[in-house]
């Protein structure tokens, strides 16, 4: 049963990013996804980082920038925009092929040879996900299909790194969070400022909204993300991000009345089997930080 625990509670990070297309359309201000990212990021980093009362010193001051870039200011802004300019699910199919990437970047990075299992379950999620998202369409959008490649390749590239570089000696999970999630944020406050303009005015239905997607939606989800990345493999992470587009189809069902037809409820079978089985095909692996081997037990957070 602890074998499960971790990728049990790593797993409700994408169900919780699932709930975001939801929140944002029935609660936040339209054609905002650039101040939406902003408010998801930055002020769930500078909570996390009261908590941590950890700042970085040394070489982590670059890394926590570079992981944060991957992991967020790029991620979000890229994400947004090919929500926006691509049809139906689409984004979410080209999303669904983050575990071949991550499984590409091991090799590459951290060299772990991929399995024909491993390669294979990623193509079956992938195939799945898009029996429960894709709807039929015209012409792609070349700027909008980029920008969720170049959005799945981000976060899978921080996937990645997170895993090799791991944390300093002393550093848990919380404060590597904080760090990104404050960097990814003040990488977007400017890029939001110049194309968005000033903040959009804000009732209690989208300060509500918002306080959602900073607390629960990203900075709880974020921590166990990491936290999941630190205990588990790269490619057994990622393989938890078809969850995301499939509790995004469960709530547009349950809160939206969004009909589900018989062909999605058979990929939402296929995916989640093939989520279970990147759970079942690979190992955990051994954690690799920059500070040499660590003590069994350690603390989130040490003082500043």
């Amino acid at each position: 049963m602890r074998r499960l625990a971790t990728p049990l509670l790593t797993a409700l990070a994408p169900i919780s990013w699932g709930t975001t297309y939801a929140v944002t359309t029935e609660f936040l201000p339209p054609d905002r996804p650039l101040f939406t990212g902003l408010m998801r990021a930055l002020p769930a980093g500078l909570v996390l980082l009261a908590l941590a009362r950890v700042l970085p010193r040394g070489v982590w001051w670059w890394k926590a920038a570079v992981l944060g870039a991957l992991n967020i200011g790029a991620f979000f802004p890229l994400l947004f925009l090919s929500a926006y300019r691509l049809p139906g699910g689409m984004a979410a199919v080209v999303g669904s092929v983050g575990p071949l990437f991550v499984v590409g970047l091991s090799a590459l990075v951290l060299g772990q040879r991929p399995t024909v299992r491993t390669l294979l379950t990623g193509v079956v999620a992938a195939f799945g996900v898009s029996l429960v998202v894709l709807k039929a369409a015209g012409a792609l959008d070349v700027l909008g299909v980029a920008a969720a490649l170049a959005s799945t390749a981000s976060m899978s590239a921080g996937t990645v790194l997170t895993k090799k570089w791991g944390r300093p000696d002393g550093v848990g999970p919380l404060a590597l969070t904080g760090w990104q999630l404050t960097a990814g944020g003040l990488l977007i406050a400017p890029v939001a400022l110049l194309v968005e303009g000033a903040p959009p005015a804000l009732d209690g239905r989208a300060v509500g909204g918002y306080l959602y997607l900073a607390l629960a939606n990203t900075a709880v989800a974020y921590w166990l993300w990491f936290r999941g990345i630190g205990r588990l493999s790269a490619t057994q992470v990622t393989f938890l991000g078809p969850l995301s587009p499939l509790t995004a189809a469960v709530v547009g069902w349950a809160a939206l009345g969004q009909a589900l037809t018989p062909l999605q409820l058979a990929g939402m079978t296929v995916a989640f089997g093939a989520t279970v089985a990147g759970q079942l095909g690979a190992g955990g692996g051994r954690r690799v930080t920059s500070g040499g081997p660590r003590r069994a037990r350690q603390r989130d957070s040490v003082p500043v």
